[in-house]
């Protein structure tokens, strides 16, 4: 019951990434540097995170990483992208955003009937099997479309950008990982650094 309700929970978090991190996930994958099509969307049953709470989580690249968001200004900015492609790749993200609406609903439908299977006096095995099927139909929707919207973004990108953007994510990712590895001082905070010596 635990994993039929995580399933159903699914449903509430794959639109979110689809909102907030898809252009990190297009950018990313046109510098050769994502590793799986979306964070957390592991396939395994009771791991799906769904349609509707990445819009209101956010994936590792936070909010605003969509339609002209600070964070994918900056992005555009390190690959010195022309207005034309940032007008182009917002209008990519856009479609994409709209399409997802329609799986946004049918998240939160499936979510509902999800909840009330699951707390009935009597289960149903064989119902809520059917929906868990159609929750997997409704992800592979959604992970068919986040793809295609990548590899549009990505064809924008000219291959000198994309590699441009490549170096740029490798040394973030490198100072990200030396930054994670400090030493924390008492209740977490970081050590004060040495005062300079006085001569």
């Amino acid at each position: 019951m635990i994993d039929g309700f995580k399933e159903y929970a699914m449903l509430k978090t794959l639109n979110s990434k689809l909102k907030t991190g898809l252009l990190a996930s297009v950018l990313a994958m046109s510098a050769g540097l994502v590793m799986a099509q979306g964070h957390g969307m592991h396939g395994g049953p009771g791991e799906m995170r769904g349609v509707e709470e990445m819009s209101e989580r956010g994936d590792r690249g936070g909010p605003g990483m969509m339609m002209g968001g600070r964070h994918m200004s900056r992005m555009l900015d390190m690959v010195d992208a022309t207005e034309a492609q940032r007008a182009q790749i917002k209008q990519i993200m856009q479609a994409a955003r709209d399409d997802l609406k329609a799986q946004h609903a049918s998240g939160q439908k499936l979510h509902e009937q999800g909840m009330a299977l699951l707390t009935a006096p009597t289960v149903d095995a064989a119902a809520v099997e059917a929906l868990r099927q159609q929750g997997q139909v409704l992800r592979e929707q959604a992970s068919k479309r986040m793809s295609q919207a990548m590899v549009d973004a990505a064809r924008v990108l000219s291959p000198e950008q994309r590699a441009k953007l490549g170096e740029k994510m490798k040394a973030m990712q490198a100072r990200r990982a030396e930054h994670r590895h400090e030493p924390a001082g008492p209740m977490g905070a970081k050590p004060a650094k040495p005062a300079p010596a006085l001569n």
